[in-house]
């Protein structure tokens, strides 16, 4: 994952996204820096629009509201759980009276 981030600052500086400069930037976080992995990033990135990718990426955060109505009916189920407990409850008092 180190390597994708050391990609997008250097994208996010206004730099090319080479070789030289992943190796460097992930020296410069103190990183193990693996040559076949610099490469490999570098070869994956070639002729990728990264502001694309990136807002391409932010898509799916789109959907998290559409987990509002699973609450809503969580609660319903409490609510009607609770209800039946209650009506229970209730017949048992009237077993003491009837």
């Amino acid at each position: 994952m180190e390597y994708v981030y050391a990609s997008l600052v250097l994208h996010a500086a206004g730099k090319k996204v080479d070789e030289a400069g992943l190796a460097n930037i992930l020296k410069a976080a103190g990183a193990q820096v693996d040559e076949a992995r610099v490469k490999a990033m570098v070869a994956a990135l070639e002729g990728v629009n990264i502001d694309e990718a990136i807002k391409s990426a932010a898509v799916p955060a789109v959907a998290a509201p559409a987990a509002a109505p699973a609450k809503a009916e969580k609660k319903k189920e409490e609510k009607k759980v609770e209800e039946e407990k209650e009506e229970e409850a209730l017949a048992g008092l009237g077993a003491l009276f009837g």
